[in-house]
């Protein structure tokens, strides 16, 4: 058996929700491994449905331990409420279920505060964040100021802390001309959720350790996509963490051995949400008819998605830069009824032809498109469960994309059913 590690190939919202929830009922133990409670996964288990943000798929189902790793910043708060929510549905959440990271970093509200600040001061430079204060958290991980879960059980080293962290933010707000921040206010503020939070705290490494010595199935589970990776994404228009499938070893406290399969979640079509490039998108009555057809809206946000034709040159870098074992072909049935369909296969920059989107931002807003145009099919491909219940056009489009982008379809996803999956090759037996 290998563990899975679940990666979004663009820019997210590729519907790793149903997929998660499908390969956590074969997983005995499911790990967030980066981001925060700006991205989320709707999961449907019978008739429930479940919106989640911070915790791990695993969470709704009976017997899985849930894992919160320490590549997730964390804002207490937003974690608190999400467990209420989760309770009032009926799922039992305890110590036993769900375990944070001891050295995972928190999200403070100042940090949601200058989130909001900064993003309303851009102007048109804004870089489109969800104001969840995601970014100022990580930037003091990185400064090495960050609060962090462990710090909730000490009071008293807490305050020294807290004075550390807001030498350097009651100085921006000074700069911004805003409210300074009262030590005071914000340790009462700690110490309140603290209760709440330390029970589910432990050393989260050691519990990946034996699970790999016991040979237990981990699926290790990602935010966003691969184009918002901090690293490898449309800088600045990312998001602040490390999407690729290679963070899932240091956002947990596990080696690289002990991941396996790397599935890359993939759209049949492209969406972005907030700014920055965006190669295929259509302003127009096709960018209409999918985010209609296809729902586009936010989990967490309910921001209207933008959306564009697929593109076969982003997904091909990301499973470069993810080692993407196979993909998950999600929202097919999106496409029905169109007369044609067009993929992207490279770009045209000042009269060349380019093979991969470049790095530079000034180049990723000026590359066009080069389109293949392929039939579409009048027939439905919603709720099919085997390749032969697919319009043959249909299963030329899927072929096609795998010869494009250099990865098989392991999972072809044609509902938000569940069920509606035509499994070709199973990642934990990959």
């Amino acid at each position: 058996m290998a563990n899975v590690v679940v990666v979004g190939s663009q820019w997210g919202d590729e519907g790793k929700g149903k997929i998660v929830d499908w390969l956590s009922e074969r997983a005995d133990i499911v790990v967030r491994f980066q981001g925060g409670h700006n991205a989320g996964h709707t999961l449907v288990v019978g008739n429930q449905t479940y919106k989640l943000s911070l915790l791990p798929s695993g969470v709704v189902r009976p017997g899985k331990l849930s894992i919160i790793g320490n590549g997730v910043v964390l804002d207490p708060h937003a974690l608190v409420e999400e467990i209420d929510r989760l309770t009032g549905q009926g799922v039992e959440i305890g110590p036993d279920s769900l375990k944070i990271a001891e050295n995972a970093a928190l999200i403070l509200s100042l940090h949601r505060e200058l989130d909001r600040f900064r993003e309303a001061a851009s102007g048109a430079g804004k870089i489109g964040t969800t104001g969840r204060g995601i970014g100022p958290a990580y930037e003091d991980k990185v400064g090495r100021r960050a609060i962090r879960v462990l710090d909730l059980a000490d009071p008293d080293t807490l305050s020294d802390k807290i004075e550390r962290i807001l030498t350097h933010h009651n100085a921006l707000r000074a700069g911004l001309g805003v409210e300074l921040i009262d030590p005071r206010a914000l340790h009462d503020d700690l110490t309140s959720v603290a209760p709440k939070i330390l029970p589910f705290v432990d050393a989260t490494w050691r519990s990946l350790d034996q699970a790999r010595k016991e040979g237990s199935r981990v699926l290790f589970e990602g935010a966003q996509g691969t184009l918002l990776d901090i690293d490898h994404g449309t800088y600045p228009f990312v998001t602040s963490s490390n999407t690729v499938a290679g963070q899932a070893a240091a956002g947990s406290g596990t080696g690289p051995s002990t991941l396996g399969y790397v599935l890359g979640i993939t759209k049949a079509y492209t969406t972005r949400v907030g700014s920055g490039p965006f190669p295929t998108e259509q302003s127009n009555e096709i960018g209409e008819f999918l985010g209609e057809r296809g729902r586009e809206f936010g989990t967490v946000t309910g921001r209207k998605r933008r959306c564009g034709w697929f593109d076969a040159v982003l997904v091909r870098q990301a499973v470069a830069t993810g080692g993407i074992t196979g993909l998950a072909l999600t929202k097919l049935d999106v496409l029905d009824g169109l007369d044609e369909l067009k993929i992207c296969v490279g770009y045209r920059l000042d009269g060349k032809e380019l093979d991969h989107l470049p790095a530079s931002q000034t180049a990723q807003a000026r590359v066009e498109p080069i389109y293949e145009t392929i039939p579409g099919w009048k027939e439905t491909t919603k709720g099919a469960r085997k390749w032969a219940d697919l319009p043959a056009q249909a299963v030329k489009y899927v072929r096609h994309v795998e010869e494009l982008v250099g990865a098989p379809v392991a999972l072809l996803s044609t509902s938000p059913e569940r069920d509606d999956t035509i499994l070709v090759e199973d990642p934990f037996r990959g």
